[in-house]
This record gives C-alpha cells, sequence and structure tokens, in this order.
C-alpha cells in the first residue's frame, strides 16, 4: 500500500514538469501568444520566439560534412551563412504594446519630474526674494519688534538682530544663486 501512496506522490509532483514544455510565437495580429501545443503551420519560423525543443536546423557547430566539401566551397559556405543571418530578421521578443506603455511611462514620470523641478526653483525664488527683503528690513537700523512664545512684543537687540542677519543671509546663500 505504502508504493501506491508514493507512487501517487511522484505523479503529482511529476505533474508541472509538462507544464514547462511552452511555445512562445507572434501570430498574424502582431500578439504574443503563450501555448503548450505548437504553433499552427501558417506562423512564420521567425516569428517563432521560444520552442519545446530544438530549432529545426539548429545542430552543433561542427559540421560533418566538412571533410568531404572542398576548402573554397567551405569558405563560400561560411561567407553566405553570415549574409543569411544578417537578412533574416531576428525576433526581439519584445511586445510592442508593452514598449509603447513604457515608453509613455517614462515619458509620464520626466513630465512630472520636471514639474516638480519647476515648482523647487518658484519656491526657491520666493525665498530668495523674502530673505533679500528680510536682510533689507534688518540691516536699516529701525528698530524691530517681534512676538514670543507668551505673546508679548519684545524689541530685538543688537546680538539678536546679529543672529536675524546671519539666518537670512544663510537663507540668501542657500536659495540665491
Amino acid at each position: 500500500m505504502k508504493f501506491v501512496h508514493w507512487l501517487l506522490l511522484g505523479c503529482v509532483v511529476a505533474m508541472p514538469l509538462s507544464a514547462s514544455a511552452q511555445w512562445q510565437w507572434i501570430d498574424k495580429n502582431g500578439k504574443k501568444v503563450f501555448s503548450d501545443q505548437a504553433p499552427p503551420p501558417d506562423v512564420p519560423e521567425k516569428n517563432i520566439l521560444r520552442r519545446v525543443g530544438p530549432a529545426p536546423g539548429a545542430r552543433s557547430t561542427a559540421n560533418p560534412n566538412v571533410d568531404a566539401a572542398p576548402a573554397e566551397g567551405a569558405a563560400d559556405a561560411a561567407a553566405a551563412t553570415p549574409a543569411k543571418a544578417a537578412a533574416a530578421p531576428k525576433p526581439t521578443g519584445v511586445d510592442k504594446e508593452l514598449e509603447e506603455k513604457t515608453r509613455k511611462a517614462e515619458a509620464d514620470a520626466k513630465t512630472k519630474q520636471a514639474a516638480e523641478a519647476a515648482k523647487v526653483a518658484q519656491a526657491k525664488a520666493e525665498n530668495c526674494t523674502r530673505a533679500r527683503q528680510a536682510k533689507a528690513t534688518v540691516d536699516s537700523g529701525m528698530r524691530i519688534a517681534r512676538v514670543n512664545a507668551q505673546g508679548e512684543r519684545e524689541i530685538m537687540d543688537d546680538t539678536a538682530r546679529a543672529a536675524e542677519q546671519k539666518r537670512v543671509q544663510s537663507v540668501i546663500d542657500a536659495d540665491c544663486k
């Protein structure tokens, strides 16, 4: 009885292996198709992107007929092979719709980034203008009053004025470039 359980367990474990044999091709409408069955015969060989077994005509690099062919014929065959490879378009395996969506997403990201940079530049320009106005006010020598944490009005003394000049100057150095 234990043998039957092990056999059943082995069959269950081996079932997903059959799903690993997948075909991938581009149909006549330009859509990618994934299947566990071979594509229909009207699909050209160049549109088959992935297959279960080796590609037809794909053999090892060693040619068994090299000894029988003369040296000149071998050179002509070697010259013709790259020409065929260059003439035949290679499937890229990239979905055109996916490429378009990716391009659009990248363009949107660049647009958002440019808008964000414009906002930051505008905020810096406003900060610069305000800091220059504050610097002119502090440097004018007029008496300046502030409201403290208790809501009381207090006049800035020389040390507070120097600290405020230093703070405003640091803002100008940071934002006015």
